[in-house]
């Protein structure tokens, strides 16, 4: 699985408009909430993706499609940015 693949709906939104240059406040403003949930999302991806700084993130993007994110992140069902309980089983398990 590749680490983009473990990114929610909401976190490869949240990422692709930081590689648009929006800044946090911004990007709250855009999906409706506040600048720290927006930190706590980049923290998550972050740690999700192996990157450290928006920066990293950013040109972890733009090796990686680019473009297409945000539209994947629109496009993806809500449904899929949940575990489903395998998932959640083999998470636990340390798989």
């Amino acid at each position: 699985m590749q680490p983009r693949n473990r990114l929610t709906p909401r976190e490869i939104e949240v990422a692709a408009l930081v590689w648009e240059g929006m800044t946090n406040r911004e990007i709250g403003q855009n999906i409706g909430t506040t600048e720290q949930v927006v930190k706590n999302y980049l923290r998550v991806i972050f740690d999700k993706l192996g990157v450290w700084s928006r920066l990293e993130l950013a040109l972890y993007i733009g090796n990686h499609g680019g473009e297409g994110w945000r539209q994947q992140a629109l496009t993806q069902p809500l449904a899929e940015s949940h575990p489903q309980p395998a998932e959640v089983k083999a998470a636990v398990a340390g798989r």
